[in-house]
């Protein structure tokens, strides 16, 4: 589940984005490295992202995707969960973790997307 919304101008850096998101919502607003996705900004170095958190399940990622675009991802936020219950990013899996991950997909869908809704609807108020 990914989205683009486009920002008004006040806020087209993370940190103005990050201010606005953290006095405007009642979820955990947090500035972290992109570790979900591993991005390198111009420099070279990790790249920032801000995490919009409903629960352990259930968060959002938000980053630039140019001056006044953001690109908004469904993550799980806690590293352990992620690790089992998020999209797996091998090149090879085997037939086995295939059926998994199409049953966990399955049985996450309607909570995932009800959740990325409504964080997304935080972030649409917040910029729009």
């Amino acid at each position: 589940m990914e989205n683009l919304i486009e920002i008004k101008s006040d806020y087209n850096s993370l940190d103005k984005l990050y201010n606005l998101l953290k006095q405007e919502s009642n979820f955990e607003c947090s500035k972290t490295y992109d570790s979900w996705e591993v991005r390198t900004d111009a420099n070279g170095q990790m790249a920032q992202c801000i995490v919009l958190k409903k629960s352990g399940m259930h968060a959002i990622k938000v980053f630039f995707m140019n001056e006044n675009t953001v690109k908004i991802n469904h993550i799980i936020p806690n590293k352990m969960l992620h690790a089992y219950f998020g999209k797996s990013e091998k090149a090879y899996r085997n037939v086995i973790e295939i059926v998994a991950g199409k049953i966990k997909q399955a049985l996450l869908v309607g909570s995932q997307q009800k959740a990325f809704e409504e964080l997304e609807k935080t972030v649409i108020r917040a910029a729009a």
